[in-house]
């Protein structure tokens, strides 16, 4: 007997699939009526329903070749360019130097040279002022001098005439009584007091003035000393200045010397020897897919390429990523990020797991605080770094992944340092490990994910856009096996691929078929020989009945109830796996009954094993 063949059907032409738009700005060919509100649990079902709907027209990414010689023309001659520009850097060594510091705006120096001189001319302005100044001093007290003697010459005349006139008055008046020449007397002995006052006044006067201009020498002879001690400090800074000028000049000197030194260094040693994720840059073909790698992720912008390439190296220099792959962060995310099986063009898969962080020990162990944010974000440096190494850089080989990202019970928008985390890593993922992702699948996508995934879309190119995929919860295994096996796809998102000895591997094919609604599918498998057969089926979200048989090939035979028939809920999901050791020929026919109105996807395999005699 013979087991029937069932190969997989060839795989579906993938739909368009497009980013996820908002329902109010979706275009309409006529007037909606206006809605009546609706409760907020059936809302929200009609958005996921609508979400769900745009899966359907999204559009799927296709990957161009990395064989030089069917590369476009235009793009041969950018990666001849940047190849000579690489090659340039490697020579001068410059490919893994530190990125220079910005330069410091240059400060106006003062002209020192010309202070001394500008000093010198003021203190010989401001001696000759002060001569002058003095002399003109000396001038006024002369003056002021002559001045006082010519009243006292003027006082004195007048007193001689005064007399002379008293003297004829007394003879011409002998017979004035004696009283008047009394009063004459009395009046010139108040003159004569009164001229003494003028004298002593006059004396201070000069006292004052003489004091004065014994202050104003000394303030003069004050002035000239601090010039003096002015003209020593500066003597001194232009000193100073020209020493910090020399050393100046000998570092320069120095650097020169060593710069020269360096540069003959350079020249002995020979151009630089660079490695990115464990391929020699320009060594081989495989360095022509890393930059062509780096040219896509620039439009073919040659000087731009090159310059993500060099802040690419250097970042691995001062991030330490070959020390990182090397350090031990424990099992705590092994569930949140996991590697498992390929897809069917061959693409390694990666799987991110959100829904893990809903464990709140397992979320403030990670996010709680900056050093443990940036501990996760190195772990997951680290899984990438791992990957991108094991794959294979030949020009015809697979050299990028697919990323599946679960967002069933992830903790959602309100988790900012989720979200922080999630967009640094992001942004060091997409800088530093361009065109690596040939698809990012999102699955189990909530009806919140239209508000998230405006929020993210900042953070991402175009052309890293254009690799998306959205699925919602009830087409998210649906969505799946367009690009992955389902023998591959593990069995927590509608696969048959689970952990521990199986009766299948991996290896083994799977065939699919789409029960339609209310309706009854029987699988059947032939055997014509005495042997035990196995098999597994699956029913993705379940929800039918299920009942196996086996039917003899005679007509007198008796049909074998294998599996009584009965009902499998939603929370029942699992693989079932039945065996039937046979002893003529016959068949067995599995029964799976759909009474509901959904679709609903159908997975099962079989084999059969001799049986000893």
């Amino acid at each position: 007997m013979a087991q029937e063949t069932q190969n997989p059907p060839p795989p579906q032409e993938v739909p368009p699939v497009v980013d996820p738009v908002p329902l109010d700005n979706a275009p309409t060919t006529e007037p909606q009526p206006e809605p009546q509100p609706e409760p907020e649990t059936e809302t929200q079902e009609k958005v996921q329903a609508a979400v769900e709907d745009k899966i359907s027209e999204s559009v799927s990414f296709k990957e161009e070749t990395n064989v030089v010689g069917d590369l476009p023309e235009a793009q041969k001659k950018a990666l001849d360019e940047l190849k000579k520009l690489v090659q340039e850097a490697l020579n001068k060594r410059e490919l893994t130097a530190p990125k220079p510091p910005a330069p410091e705006p240059e400060k106006k120096k003062p002209d020192t040279a010309k202070e001394p001189e500008v000093a010198a001319g003021e203190a010989e302005k401001k001696e000759p002022e002060g001569a002058a100044e003095e002399a003109k001093k000396e001038v006024e007290l002369t003056e002021e001098k002559k001045e006082i003697e010519v009243k006292e010459e003027t006082k004195e005349v007048e007193v001689t005439e005064e007399k002379k006139d008293v003297e004829v008055t007394e003879e011409k008046k002998d017979v004035e009584v004696t009283e008047e020449k009394k009063d004459v007397e009395v009046k010139e002995e108040k003159k004569e007091i009164e001229v003494t006052e003028e004298k002593k006044e006059v004396q201070v006067t000069e006292e004052k003035k003489d004091v004065q201009v014994t202050e104003e020498k000394k303030e003069v002879e004050v002035t000239e000393e601090k010039k003096e001690v002015e003209v020593t400090e500066e003597k001194k800074e232009v000193e100073v200045t020209e020493e910090k000028k020399e050393e100046e000049v000998k570092e320069e000197e120095k650097e020169v010397v060593e710069a020269t030194e360096a540069k003959e260094a350079e020249e002995e040693l020979g151009p630089e020897e660079v490695e990115i994720w464990g391929i020699p840059l320009l060594a081989d073909e495989r360095s022509d897919v890393i930059l062509l790698k780096f040219l896509r992720a620039r439009d073919f912008k040659v000087k731009d390429a090159f310059s993500m390439l060099k802040n690419t190296v250097r970042w691995r220099k001062e991030f330490g990523i070959d020390a990182l792959v090397l350090e031990d962060f424990g099992t705590d995310w092994d569930k949140v990020v996991f590697t498992e099986g390929h897809d069917k063009q061959g693409h390694p898969v990666n799987y991110n797991v959100f829904g893990e962080f809903e464990n709140k020990e397992l979320y403030n162990k990670t996010f709680a605080d900056e050093e443990k944010r940036n501990k996760f974000i190195r772990w997951r440096i680290q899984v990438l770094e791992k990957s991108v190494r094991s794959l294979d850089f030949s020009p015809t080989a697979i050299s990028t992944i697919v990323q599946v990202n679960d967002l069933k019970n992830s903790p959602g928008l309100g988790k900012s340092n989720l979200r922080q985390a999630t967009n640094q890593a992001l942004q060091l993922l997409q800088d530093n490990y361009p065109e690596f992702v040939a698809k990012q699948i999102f699955i189990n996508v909530p009806w919140w994910y239209l508000a998230f995934s405006r929020m993210i879309s900042p953070f991402f190119t175009q052309r890293t856009k254009s690799k998306f995929v959205f699925a919602g919860p009830s087409k998210s295994a649906e969505t799946l096996f367009k690009y992955i096996a389902p023998e591959l796809v593990p069995i927590q998102y509608g696969g048959l691929s689970r952990e521990g000895e199986q009766e299948f591997t991996t290896s083994g094919p799977v065939t699919e078929v789409t029960i339609k609604p209310t309706t009854k599918h029987a699988v059947e498998f032939p055997v014509s020989e005495k042997s035990h057969l196995v098999w597994e089926i699956r029913v993705v979200g379940w929800d039918v009945s299920y009942g196996a048989e086996f039917v003899p090939s005679t007509e007198d035979g008796y049909t074998v109830i294998v599996q009584k028939n009965r009902k499998i809920a939603p929370a029942d999901e699992t693989v079932i796996s039945n065996g039937f050791k046979i002893g003529e020929a016959g068949k067995v026919v599995l029964t799976i009954d759909n009474q509901t109105s959904k679709k609903k996807k159908l997975l099962y395999r079989s084999k059969t094993k001799a049986i000893a005699e």
